[in-house]
């Protein structure tokens, strides 16, 4: 995530829905993201296990517009529920509301993609990895402490329609990242997802 259509848009739904308020509002975060935050589809990010900080940068992004929000239809459960977007659910959130969620989604583990990659381009992306990303992302971006989401080990499609928004300039990045993605040739961005995907 189209990707932009439904990826991004179903991570709004699981963030948006007070987790751990009662058992309607996880399963409607569930009927998204899977249980506990670990994505089974390949345009919903996986976002258990992430740290609570970045789920809280996320939710005031989409709040205030600054990420895309295409509608998204849920994934399972009562599917006929009308489509919502990451935009319009972050916006009635409290922020006592959205603490709850990053607290109980960053508890739980992160559970990596098992999903095909190209070895070779792996190779190749962890070197672009060591050389440009591992500053920021650490441990080949396994870490939630880092507090910049965690790349190692999320869905590669999900990661791919990223990449496009950052290169439309429709998500924002911080300004040291912006210059460096922004200076890598497109086999070096590929070459970095398949690198993520080998991580499982």
């Amino acid at each position: 995530m189209s990707f932009a259509k439904a990826g991004l848009m179903a991570a709004a739904v699981v963030l948006m829905a007070p987790l751990g308020a009662d058992a309607a509002d996880e399963q409607q975060c569930a009927d998204c993201h899977g249980k506990d935050g670990a994505s089974a589809e390949n345009d919903v990010p996986i976002i258990g296990g992430v740290s609570e900080q970045y789920l809280v940068d996320s939710m005031a992004a989409y709040r205030d517009s600054k990420r895309p929000c295409p509608e998204t239809a849920y994934r399972a459960g009562d599917k006929k529920r009308p489509k919502t977007d990451m935009c319009k659910i972050a916006a009635k959130l409290s922020d006592e509301d959205t603490a709850k969620i990053a607290k109980a989604l960053a508890a739980k583990p992160f559970v990596r993609a098992k999903q095909p990659f190209d070895a070779a381009r792996a190779a190749t992306g962890k070197k672009v990895h060591d050389a440009q990303c591992e500053k920021c992302h650490s441990e080949g971006g396994s870490l939630a402490e880092d507090e910049a989401g965690i790349l190692s080990g999320q869905w590669l499609a999900y990661l791919k329609e990223t990449f496009a928004q950052y290169g439309k300039g429709a998500r924002p990045q911080p300004e040291k990242m912006k210059v460096k993605f922004n200076a890598l040739k497109p086999e070096q961005q590929e070459a970095l997802l398949h690198y993520y995907a080998s991580q499982q």
